[in-house]
């Protein structure tokens, strides 16, 4: 049983830097996996895309607040995906979620994890 979690995250100032990563438990290297992705959910608001990497070609995608800033990658022997986060802002303050899709209509989440940028 696939169970994603993730690394703490933590207060820094703006400007700083933080990396996220997730780890996928349970899961095999050899089994299929289409993409992962990080979300976030900043308070009082709905859970949003941040960035994803479909898993065979490493192809990344993300959204316009944090292009440039942000970069997601992948160990596909070890079935985890990393988040670093750079030149943060206080915008970016919200909760984090690593997300798995194995490409079969099935979605496994990670329990979240608080990132926090003071101004």
């Amino acid at each position: 049983q696939t169970k994603l979690v993730e690394s703490e995250g933590g207060l820094v100032q703006a400007g700083g830097s933080l990396r996220l990563s997730c780890v996928a438990n349970g899961r095999s290297s050899i089994e299929y996996t289409y993409m992962m992705a990080w979300y976030r959910q900043p308070p009082g608001k709905e859970r949003q895309l941040v960035a994803s990497i479909t898993w065979r070609n490493g192809y990344t995608s993300y959204a316009a607040s944090v292009e440039g800033r942000f970069s997601i990658s992948r160990d596909r022997d070890k079935v985890t995906v990393d988040l670093q986060m750079n030149n943060l802002r206080p915008e970016d303050t919200a909760t984090y979620y690593c997300n798995l899709d194995d490409g079969s209509g099935r979605e496994y989440w990670g329990q979240g994890t608080q990132v926090v940028v003071s101004s």
